[in-house]
């Protein structure tokens, strides 16, 4: 009910998900039944057997503060959708609503898995030959070395499921990787993820000039830095994006080679477009929450929900548990003076 676009959009990408994912799992829409049964009408959902309702009478709203909103609204559709999953009605919740609102309430309705320090949000982004994970993308702009490092096991299992990578090469966002750049946050996480080279395949430091390059496949950072780094993405995109129509309708000449480039346009559009994995997961919790971002239109609504649907598929919550207990053994055993370990 809260995303930027209303509810209607969010009807037309479930019966778009229904069409083009035959093996997509039962949707449960929560929400106000008096203003989502005309639209599943409208769509012809009616009397589908995979979607089913919910009724919400509140809405939290992107102006509502999340905790008060969270204690406020306890009949709003994004509370009641929260509470699917932790009783185990539904395995994963979707919402492009009130980020504050939903990773408060995925945090503290369904808790963290043991061992884990602070939930991390990881969003998929392109780069040459392939895409990579970005773990944190907003969720802890302060962070300790004990959260990147949990970030790091939290989006090589990631990795493996939404891109299919069977050992994600993982980096560590900072600003030079010359011996001793970066602050102490970044000198102690790469020292512990030095120790732990057995549950995640760290290959060391990464700078910008490497994020978009084929070296890494999951990217580690705090969740300040790593929100600039997505929305930084997105912003290019559009703005690369309307100059390419603006030079390319310049002239008739130029309107006539783009028409004989319109594949390789398409191609590069869909590479490149950030409606693609519909938004991001918010990993480290009892339970799945996938945040799609505000804006999202029925494409990238539908490409949430065939996310989702891996990950209900993958039931990786559970080896991730397995390597955070391993790591933290690890890192609180003393270390060797000789060989760092």
């Amino acid at each position: 009910m809260g995303g930027d676009l209303g509810p209607s959009e969010i009807v037309i990408a479930v019966k778009l998900a229904f069409q083009q994912f035959p093996e997509l799992n039962p949707v449960t829409l929560v929400g106000d039944e008096a203003i989502l049964q005309p639209l599943i009408a409208a769509a012809g959902l009616l009397r589908n057997p995979r979607l089913s309702l919910l009724h919400a009478s509140e809405v939290i709203t992107m102006e509502d503060k999340p905790l008060m909103a969270l204690k406020r609204k306890r009949d709003s559709s994004m509370v009641r959708a929260i509470e699917l999953v932790k009783n185990g009605d539904a395995s994963v919740v979707v919402s492009c609503g009130n980020t504050g609102a939903l990773m408060a309430g995925g945090t503290l309705r369904l808790r963290t898995m043991e061992g884990i320090a602070r939930p991390a949000l990881a969003a998929v982004v392109p780069r040459e030959g392939g895409h990579f994970v970005l773990i944190d993308a907003g969720a802890n702009p302060e962070a300790r070395p004990e959260y990147l490092v949990h970030n790091a096991i939290l989006g090589s299992h990631y990795c493996r499921v939404v891109l299919g990578v069977s050992n994600p090469r993982v980096g560590l966002m900072t600003i030079g990787t010359e011996e001793g750049k970066g602050n102490a946050l970044i000198a102690e996480t790469n020292e512990q993820l030095r120790r732990i080279d057995e549950i995640v395949n760290y290959v060391g430091p990464i700078e910008g000039f490497d994020v978009f390059a084929e070296k890494v496949d999951v990217v580690v950072c705090d969740g300040f830095v790593g929100n600039i780094m997505v929305k930084s993405w997105e912003s290019l995109v559009s703005f690369f994006t309307g100059i390419l129509k603006t030079e390319l309708r310049a002239n008739p000449m130029r309107a006539a080679g783009a028409f004989l480039s319109k594949g390789a346009f398409a191609a590069l559009r869909n590479r490149i477009d950030p409606e693609r994995y519909g938004g991001a997961q918010l990993l480290g919790v009892r339970g799945n929450v996938f945040k799609a971002h505000g804006s999202s239109n029925r494409h990238a609504i539908k490409s949430a929900l065939q996310a989702a649907n891996k990950l209900i598929a993958a039931d990786m919550n559970h080896r991730i548990e397995a390597d955070i207990a391993r790591a933290n053994e690890a890192l609180a055993r003393p270390v060797d003076s000789l060989t760092g370990h």
